[in-house]
Formats: structure tokens, sequence, C-alpha cells
């Protein structure tokens, strides 16, 4: 008889709770159907897997042969390691092509941390994989400077990147999801700010990465404090700042538009919880997801600091923007985007704040899943044809 694995037995106990509160979640995914499920994505090209190689992710994958969370991070460190050493052999040489092999480094690094860093071995890929790109940042093209601000005994730290041949940009904060911190909007992102002409900031979201916070009401002073920063630099426009968040992230765009409805002049929200998001019926259904690979409850309740499922479902409605009277509130003009057939977070927030306070802008796919993500919109084209042209105008004098 097998002996189940520690990834199993926390899936294990998560069904009985939720069988117990009556709620429809579909079992977590085998190790075989995990396995496929990350072959097809990174063949494919789709999120969390692009930028893989399906040679080399095939190759890692088959020295898996479970669900435990120490051998995957193990094995993708294993090729993150490759990555590494070539990337430092290639450094004095040919900075171009080592700056791509620490790219590649923290990627394979990065991904036997994901979703949420819970055990050993994958606090031990986190750390690498943050070195590794501190070494991409380091020999990044423009210049990228790793911003540290003081905040409250600790410190925000983020990736500042300017267009070249503009002297004082416009600046969108921009930061990352549950499971795509701060390097994931550099490696995915940044390309199309600069591109634009627009400078950005990428950060992590309160409770993961390397936020100095955990996810409760009021953190968003976090955002403020950066703002307040920033505007104190020479080296982009203080009057020209957007702020743009993905998934959970996208909370906090809607949290600073209304703190901030002076100091932002464009804010995205793509695909963010409001309201419908953070109440228990919807969590119930929605930790069955198959839209997300696997260790979604983890990764949801890493961010409040909580460990039970219960907390967790009690924890939630604390952070509903409906709720705490925020949505009629004088707000910075918003973009709001997403997918009609999202699983993760529920396509009425978004209806929801589009129909109070003031006029906002909104996209939304009839057909796309989480983000507005479907068969002719990739991540990368929304942002792209979407996003970055609204911010572009909206920040242009």
């Amino acid at each position: 008889m097998t002996t189940p694995t520690v990834c199993q037995c926390l899936f294990a106990l998560l069904i009985t709770a939720c069988t117990a509160a009556s709620a429809q979640i579909a079992p977590p995914r085998t190790w075989p159907e995990l396995k496929q499920a990350v072959q097809e994505r990174t063949d494919s090209q789709r999120y969390p897997m692009t930028g893989f190689d399906s040679k080399e992710v095939a190759e890692i994958l088959d020295r898996i042969q479970s669900l435990d969370r120490d051998e995957w991070a193990r094995s993708w460190v294993k090729n993150g390691d490759l990555h590494m050493k070539q990337a430092q052999l290639l450094t004095a040489s040919s900075p171009a092509l080592a700056r791509e092999a620490y790219m590649s480094a923290w990627r394979y690094y990065g991904f036997g941390a994901w979703p949420t860093q819970n055990t050993a071995e994958k606090k031990r890929a986190h750390a690498l994989a943050t070195s590794a790109f501190r070494a991409y940042a380091n020999l990044a093209s423009p210049a990228m400077e790793v911003v540290r601000i003081p905040f409250e005994g600790k410190e925000i730290i983020g990736y500042l990147q300017r267009p070249l041949g503009v002297d004082k940009p416009p600046l969108v904060i921009t930061i990352g999801g549950l499971d795509s911190y701060k390097e994931f909007v550099v490696d995915q992102y940044g390309a199309s700010y600069l591109k634009s002409k627009l400078a950005y900031l990428a950060l992590d979201m309160p409770g993961t990465g390397e936020s100095p916070v955990k996810i409760a009401p009021g953190v968003e002073r976090l955002f403020s404090r950066v703002i307040d920063a920033m505007q104190n630099r020479t080296d982009i426009d203080p009057q020209r700042i957007g702020f743009q968040g993905g998934s959970w992230g996208g909370h906090w765009s809607v949290r600073m538009a209304y703190a901030e409805p002076v100091r932002l002049k464009a804010v995205v929200n793509w695909a963010g919880p409001v309201h419908t998001y953070f109440q228990r019926e919807w969590q119930l259904k929605a930790l069955g997801t198959r839209e997300y690979l696997f260790d979604l409850f983890p990764a949801r309740a890493a961010v409040y600091g909580v460990d039970t499922l219960e907390d967790f479902l009690a924890y939630g409605p604390k952070m509903s923007m409906k709720d705490s009277g925020a949505l009629g509130k004088p707000s910075a003009p918003m973009l709001l985007v997403n997918g009609e057939k999202d699983t993760q977070v529920p396509i009425d927030d978004l209806y929801i704040l589009l129909k109070q306070g003031a006029p906002k802008e909104s996209w939304v796919n009839p057909e796309g899943g989480h983000i507005g993500r479907g068969k002719d919109w990739s991540d990368a084209r929304i942002q792209n044809e979407v996003m970055v042209p609204w911010l572009a105008r909206k920040l242009s004098r």
C-alpha cells in the first residue's frame, strides 16, 4: 500500500471539509493529470508556462513521480542550476546571452517554488529564483533599478525600468497576482510598457514574494508610500502615474483608484476580486477550478496568513470593497478587464464595480476565462492591444 504524500493529504482534508459544507469541489489532479496539464500548457505557451522549453519541461516532469512538493521543487531547481551556471560563464564575455540565461534560470527556479512557498525546498527554490533575477536585472537593457523604499520598519522592493530616449516618462506602477510575482511582470509585460514609452515599477502584491505585509484592509497604504517615493524622483513625470494589477493584484488596483483619486491618472483592474469572490459560496465552488494547476487553496490561504479552510472563508468578507462602502466614492479613471467565463474571479465583480460610482471603461471577452484569456486572446495580446494603449492614452500630456 502506498503512503499518501503531504500534498495528497492536504487535498483530502480540503475536500472533506468542503463536502461537509455541501460544496461541489472537483478533486485535485492526480500526478499523471498534473504532468499532462503542465506539458500541454508548455507546448501551447499558456500561463504559467510561457517562456519554457517543451523538451526541457518534459525531462523535468519525467524525474517527478508524485505530488510531493519537495520532489517537485528539487526537479525544477536542477534545471535552474544548469541555466545559472551557463549565465555565470557568459556574464563577462557575452552579457546579452548571459541575460537570457539568467532569465531562464529564474523561470525554472521560480516554477519550482510555484504557486506558494510552503515547504523547505520550495522556499529554497524561491530564494534561488530571486537571486537569478537580481543577476538578470544587473544586465538588463534598458537599465533596471532595484528600488528599495522604507515602509513601517521594513522595505518595499521593486524593479524600475525606464524607456530609452524619454527624460521624464509617465510611470505605471504594476503588480502581479497570487502567484505571478514582480519578476513575472517584468518578464511578460515589461517590454510592452517600454515600447509605448512608459516607465514601469513592478511590485509584489501583499502576501506574496518580497512584500513586507500580508493582505488586510488598509494595507493599500503601502502603494501610497510608493507614489510618495516616485513623485520625489526627477527621472519620471510625477503628474502622470498609473496603476495596473493583474488577477488578485487587480484588487489593489481598485483600492488604489479610491485611495488615490487625484494622484493616479489611470488605473487598470485586470480581473481583480471586488466582492463576490470573497464570499463563502464562491470560494467553495472556485477552489475546485481546473483553470488552476494545483495548490490553489494553499496559495490563497497563504496571502491571508491563515491555515485552515474555515479561517480562510471567515477572513475573505473583510476584503469586500462593496461592503466597505468605497464603491460610491470618487475614484481615478478605471479600465476593467476580464473574461465572462472566469472560474477563478467571478465576472460579477467586474459588473458590480462598473455599475457603481463614477463612469468606467471595460473590456470583457465573452468567451474568455480568467483575465479574459481565450482561444484568440492570449495574456500578451490583452496587455499589448487593450491595456497598454489605454494607459498610454490616459497618461499622455
